[in-house]
């Protein structure tokens, strides 16, 4: 079996690098740099698209409704300049990506995140944006560092940031007030927790009917909320401090996998190989024949998206840190922005600017968008959006915890399919919690030379 998983893992592999280099690449040619030179931008023409992740509110519960108006008031100024809008999900998302660009039939703009960007970056399939933040201001106006660096791979700025939030997890403090237990959870100041803090009331809720923290392990989709969730569990480290290595394997690394597999097996966590971030979040907040007392990631952006099922389901939720074992957590944080596909058309791509430029640091349409993503600016200038607001300033005073942000190293994308996979092998004991955490290093460490 464990031979098994090996193939099953290298064929995927292999399958995935090839998507990654076969095809039409935008390396095999010299970037577009030709400079659109127009008397007045707002007279420019051009036709553009952009596909989004649903990371804005929706309006009306329609998907895209949101994003189409900001096409219209985008063309109040820009008329000249059509925007076709296309929505892509978590699900199938990243996969349409890489299909489209083999088939060079990239958008022009990609609303997403760091990991997947740079990794496109340094591919050469994107415009450096270099330009773009320098001249609108953005080094001087940046509200933490770290956010800068998320969007570059060191050379280049491959993102154009606009918001930022940190990831966390969320508890059910319906159930938990229910079971008188609520007083065992951190509810005030930072509300920072310890590992033994927390299987104590894993284990009651437990013996009081209620499925734990669901370890999925079935796809990249929020992959992230795993990572975090297990290191901090044991003040594990998945790469070394300068981001050259990977190092679940060390002590801490496999005390955290053990503690896992003991949590899953004695059923004070739940696990599910084929799920992800998805399928744990409706878990939580629509609850069918069992209940979630709490979910690994959350986020405020996720929270007010949840908001409708939350209420259907009578649940209210309330955000903590993820357990520590020293109760100072290291926390993962998203960091929204935009791309710019090099699709070897000057005039697109100065259109594609335009657009970008407007969506982020338009004095209305600007904040409006930050707002429309329950995160925080990225641009001090912008104030704060949430004043009176004692949810936003909760998860606004936690980035102190912010730990390193590796989702931009060489080879991210390629080492997230060993993550999960690991996982899974040592939950169907395929591996047991050493052996999976050398088989992450050593085929993850192999990425960071891609």
């Amino acid at each position: 079996m464990k031979k098994f998983f090996v193939l099953l893992m290298t064929l995927i592999m292999s399958i995935s690098l090839v998507a990654c280099s076969s095809g039409s690449s935008a390396t095999d040619s010299t970037p577009t740099d030709e400079v659109v030179d127009v008397e007045d931008i707002t007279t420019l023409e051009a036709e553009i698209t952009w596909w989004a992740f649903p990371t804005f509110t929706t309006v009306d519960g329609v998907s895209g409704k949101y994003e189409e108006s900001l096409v219209a008031a985008f063309n109040e100024k820009y008329p000249n300049i059509k925007v076709n809008v296309e929505m892509i999900d978590f699900t199938n998302g990243p996969e349409k990506i890489v299909t489209a660009i083999q088939g060079n039939t990239a958008p022009d703009v990609l609303f997403d995140a760091p990991g997947r960007i740079i990794d496109y970056g340094r591919s050469g399939y994107l415009v450096s944006l270099n330009d773009l933040v320098e001249e609108t201001g953005l080094l001087e106006d940046i509200a933490n560092p770290n956010i800068l660096e998320a969007s570059s791979d060191g050379e280049t700025y491959w993102m154009y940031p606009t918001s930022a939030a940190p990831f966390v997890m969320a508890v059910n403090k319906t159930a938990l007030e229910k079971e008188g237990l609520f007083d065992l959870v951190p509810s005030e100041g930072d509300r920072t927790w310890t590992t033994d803090e927390f299987i104590e009331l894993s284990k009651k809720m437990q013996e009081a009917g209620y499925y734990g923290v669901e370890i999925f392990a079935g796809g990249q989709g929020g992959d992230q909320g795993t990572r975090a969730f297990i290191t901090n569990l044991t003040n594990a480290n998945l790469m070394n401090a300068d981001l050259s290595e990977y190092t679940l394997s060390e002590a801490a690394g496999v005390e955290a996998l053990t503690l896992i597999n003991d949590g899953v097996k004695a059923g004070w966590l739940a696990a599910n190989t084929g799920g992800v971030a998805n399928d744990a979040l409706e878990h939580f907040t629509t609850p069918t024949n069992s209940t979630f007392w709490a979910v690994a990631l959350w986020s405020p952006n996720l929270h007010s998206a949840r908001q409708e099922e939350l209420d259907a389901s009578n649940i209210e939720a309330i955000a903590v840190t993820l357990p520590s074992k020293d109760g100072s957590p290291k926390l993962e944080y998203l960091v929204n922005g935009y791309a710019i596909f090099d699709n070897k058309d000057a005039t697109k791509i100065a259109a594609a600017k335009e657009f970008v430029k407007f969506l982020s640091d338009d004095e209305v349409i600007g904040k409006q968008n930050v707002l429309a993503t329950n995160c925080f600016p990225v641009r001090t200038s912008f104030g704060d959006l949430y004043e009176g607001d004692e949810n936003m300033s909760y998860y606004a005073s936690l980035t102190k915890y912010y730990g390193a942000y590796y989702n931009t190293v060489n080879g991210f994308g390629s080492m997230r399919p060993f993550w999960w996979g690991s996982l899974q092998a040592m939950i169907i004991d395929d591996m047991n919690p050493e052996e999976a955490a050398v088989y992450f290093d050593e085929n993850a460490n192999l990425t960071l030379d891609e």
